[in-house]
Parts: structure tokens; C-alpha cells; sequence
């Protein structure tokens, strides 16, 4: 029997929906879509976490233990994730016991076939891209579905509901995921060479990309940053590009203006400039990204007003460009405390996009960055774009790599990245290494033009940001 997801069946039959691998970004989303439904939503993870915390408290039962003993047997739906191993025992059972078992990709297109569909994809920019996007929907008042990659800073989630059948989407390009959505308008921020251990090559990548652009519905809008040449390829009539300040695109930024930690800039649109929009967070890069998301809601006919408001109170998303000890000058002196800064950066590009952005906000500061590689396979593919972008900051610590769904590939580490590093204070060390070194580094920092500390990694980094937080503010 093939697996099929109908939503209204299941509304319907009053059985519930089980979670592998429910902790992930993209899966707890569609549990709280489930649950903000009235349905029985229940999990696994394999490790409990801040987000797993917040499922429970919302009354979704999560058990940590691979244990066919402790699922749920009376339910009508079960949904994994690709990163669950194919052996894991409760996927098993499911599989082989006659359930409805799908993946998240499957659920996801389900559930937009009855919406207008906002999708943003790219291998970077696309998790902000979406919940900006999702955020000047809310906040207008035009209202959204949306289904985020991030936590939302403003509210505190990666997943919302609302009455207006509109649904934003962050369409993955993993496991070929977004191939299952139908967009309205779609976004495409990036082609840039990732997860080979998918695709096998660039091309084959970029192939996906072009056939995920290909499955705008006839009339919608494709919006693409410019300069991806393979767009139009896709064969859609309406194509936009965007772009930071190239004026040769058709929606870009100017008169762009670093201002306490963030910018101030006017949005050039097809149809007229939004001028003295405000965005209070850092990264150059995040000024593009609301060039997209302007874009978006000027074709959904937004009042030009209401879109400045809301990317004027648009928080961020938790890890992207996060100020964790944000920028300020120290009480009664004219010394400057330390910054410190927590990103999801994994990929060369993405990296480099955060650390130009952290040398243009704060010249004149020592940067120290600490990067966590995430996968064995990604670190062997693009091991000297990691040490290139890397070589932007002073001073550099690795964390050994975060395997994932990976097992060890021989000959592949962290000390293979630094050993591409040329002439800079660089190491690999251990988590708890690491806030050793913290320790006594802290006491140490620059106090008349400070030090920025920047953290990224998609592992388990962000369990040390708040330590090495405690560290700098009782040191400092």
C-alpha cells in the first residue's frame, strides 16, 4: 500500500500522529501545525533539547529511547525524517507493521494543497528570508501559515497558524524535499554546492534548484538573486531578481547605512522605493534578505508603510546573526564590552557572509571565531573554502566536527581544515577544551576597542553560547 497523507482523514478519523525525529527544526514545526489542529501528536528524538522542552510543555509526549515497546500502536500517521537512520528500529516496525508512514517533505506538500504558497529556498538565506517574510505577514495584519527552519525571535516559534490560506514555507533542498511543493511565488537564494552526499556533484544540485523553480503554478512569480544564471531555465514568464545594491537587478537596496548594530537603507521595488527602512540586527547579508522578503510582499500588494514597520521590528531568527552580548560602550567608562555572536553557519558561503559582515560592523575589533564543522562528508567536499572563508578572522578555533547521521570518514577532521589555514593564531580544540581556554582568554580581552567572539556551527556549538556568555559577563 503506498503512503499517502490526507488531512482531512485524519482530522476526521480521531487517531493521532507520531514523530521520528521530532526535535528537528522542520519536523517540530509540523507537530505544532498538528497539535494547533486538536490532534494527538506524540515523538522520538534521540536527545532532548531546548525545543524538545518546549514540545512537551505544548502536551507532546517525546520519549529519548529507540523502543518499539514505548510507541504509540493506535495511530493514523507517521512521519520521519531522512536523517533518521533506515534501520532505526521504530521506523521499522511502522514500516513493517502496515502503517501510514511518510516523510516530512510529504506531509508539507499535503498540507499546502489547498494554500497560496510563499516558498524560499537556497543552500543559504533561507531561513531568514522565510520568517522575515512570515513576520511582515503577521505583523501587517495579512496573515500567514507558516512553517519556519529557525525559532522566530519575535515570537518564540518556528511554526504559526492563521485563518488567511497562505502558507510560508521553508522549502529544503535536502533529499530533494522541496520537489514536493507547488509555489505560488518562489524564492531562490542560492545555488551554491552542498549536501553532495545527495547529489553527487554541483550540477546534478543546481538541477533540482532549476526543477524547484519549474513548479511555480501558472501566473505566480519566481524571485531569484541575481546573478543565477540557470534561472530561466526554470521557464517561468515572471521572474524577478534581487540583490543587495546592484542597481542592473530588479529589487535591490541602496543608500545602505550601518547604524548601532544595524542599518538603515532604502529598498528599490518594481513599482517604487520604500526609503528609510530600518533592520536592527547585524550582517550585510541580512539587508539582501530583506530585499527578498520586501519583494515578496510588495507582490502580495502590502501597504509600503506596513512592510517598513514590520522589518523595523523584526528581532531575527535565533542563530542567524544573533547578538548574544550585543555591542555597547561599559558603564562610567570609555572602554567597550566584548561582543559576542551565535550563528548556524555551516557552509563556506554562509561564513563568509557572517564574518564580513562582523569585520564591516566592527573594524576596528580583534575577531575571534569559533566554528564547529558540521558532517564529515561536507568538511571533506569543501575543506578549503572553510579555510579561505575562515582566514577572514584573527584568530580561529575548530571544534571537532559534528557527525550527524554520518559515521566517521578516515582521514577526515577538523586538523584538516586548520592545516589549510595559513599564518593565523588557529587550533582544534575539544568542547571543554575550549571553555578552558575561554576561561583565561577572558580575562584578557581588548577593552578600548573590544573583541568580537563569533560561534557558528549546525551541531551542538550552541549548547556552549551560554557558558562562554556567564564567562565574558563575570570577567568583564
Amino acid at each position: 500500500m503506498k503512503a499517502t497523507v490526507n488531512i482531512q482523514e485524519l482530522l476526521n478519523s480521531g487517531k493521532g500522529v507520531y514523530f521520528i525525529g521530532i526535535g528537528g527544526i522542520g519536523m517540530s514545526a509540523i507537530a505544532r501545525y498538528f497539535r494547533s489542529l486538536g490532534v494527538e501528536v506524540s515523538g522520538y528524538d534521540k536527545t532532548p533539547t531546548p525545543l524538545t522542552a518546549e514540545l512537551e510543555s505544548e502536551g507532546i509526549a517525546i520519549h529519548y529511547n529507540e523502543d518499539v515497546a514505548a510507541i504509540p500502536k493506535d495511530v493514523n500517521l507517521v512521519v520521519y525524517t531522512p536523517a533518521v537512520p533506515k534501520d532505526q528500529a521504530e521506523l521499522v516496525y511502522y514500516q513493517t507493521q502496515g502503517y501510514n508512514v511518510v516523510k516530512r517533505s510529504d506531509v508539507l506538500g499535503a498540507i499546502s494543497e489547498d494554500t497560496f504558497n510563499i516558498c524560499i529556498g537556497g543552500t543559504h538565506g533561507k531561513t531568514t528570508i522565510t520568517t522575515m517574510t512570515a513576520h511582515i505577514l503577521r505583523h501587517s495584519g495579512y496573515g500567514c501559515n507558516a512553517f519556519l527552519g529557525g525559532i522566530a525571535v519575535n515570537y518564540g516559534t518556528n511554526f504559526w497558524s492563521s485563518n488567511n490560506k497562505v502558507s510560508v514555507i521553508e522549502a529544503d533542498e535536502y533529499d530533494r524535499s522541496f520537489l514536493k511543493l507547488s509555489p505560488n511565488v518562489a524564492v531562490i537564494t542560492a545555488m551554491d554546492a552542498d549536501h553532495l552526499d545527495i547529489y553527487g556533484d554541483e550540477q546534478t544540485m543546481q538541477d533540482a534548484f532549476v526543477a524547484f523553480g519549474s513548479q511555480v503554478k501558472e501566473g505566480g512569480l519566481l524571485i531569484g538573486k541575481f546573478g543565477l544564471k540557470r534561472l530561466r531555465e526554470t521557464g517561468v514568464e515572471r521572474r524577478w531578481t534581487y540583490s543587495l545594491q546592484n542597481d542592473a537587478a530588479d529589487v535591490f537596496a541602496a543608500n545602505v547605512q550601518i547604524e548601532e548594530g544595524g542599518y538603515r537603507f532604502d529598498i528599490h521595488l518594481k513599482d517604487g522605493i520604500l526609503s528609510g527602512c530600518s533592520l536592527r540586527i547585524g550582517g550585510m547579508h541580512n539587508v539582501e534578505n530583506a530585499v527578498a522578503a520586501a519583494a515578496v510582499a510588495a507582490e502580495l500588494k502590502i501597504d509600503n508603510d506596513k512592510i517598513k514597520a514590520a522589518l523595523a521590528d523584526f528581532k531575527g531568527v535565533k542563530r542567524r546573526f544573533e547578538y548574544i552580548i550585543p555591542p555597547k560602550k561599559l558603564s562610567g567608562t570609555t572602554s567597550v564590552q566584548p561582543v559576542l555572536v551565535d550563528d548556524y553557519a555551516h557552509h563556506p558561503e554562509e561564513l563568509r557572509a557572517l564574518l564580513s559582515s562582523v569585520r564591516t560592523l566592527f573594524p576596528q575589533r580583534v575577531v575571534t571565531v569559533v566554528f564547529q564543522p558540521h558532517l564529515y562528508s561536507r568538511t571533506r567536499d569543501l575543506a578549503k573554502g572553510f579555510a579561505e572563508v575562515l582566514s577572514i578572522a584573527d584568530r580561529v578555533i575548530l571544534l571537532p566536527i559534528y557527525p550527524a547521521r554520518e559515521l566517521p570518514i578516515e582521514g577526515v577532521s577538523s586538523e584538516m581544515i586548520a592545516g589549510l589555514i595559513d599564518g593565523k593564531d588557529k587550533s582544534v580544540l575539544s568542547k571543554q577544551d575550549f571553555l578552558a581556554w575561554m576561561q583565561t582568554h577572558a580575562t584578557q580581552l581588548d577593552k578600548e576597542f573590544g573583541e568580537v567572539i563569533v560561534m557558528a556551527g549546525a551541531g551542538d556549538i550552541d549548547v556552549l553560547v551560554e557558558p562562554v556568555k556567564e564567562i565574558i559577563l563575570k570577567t568583564n
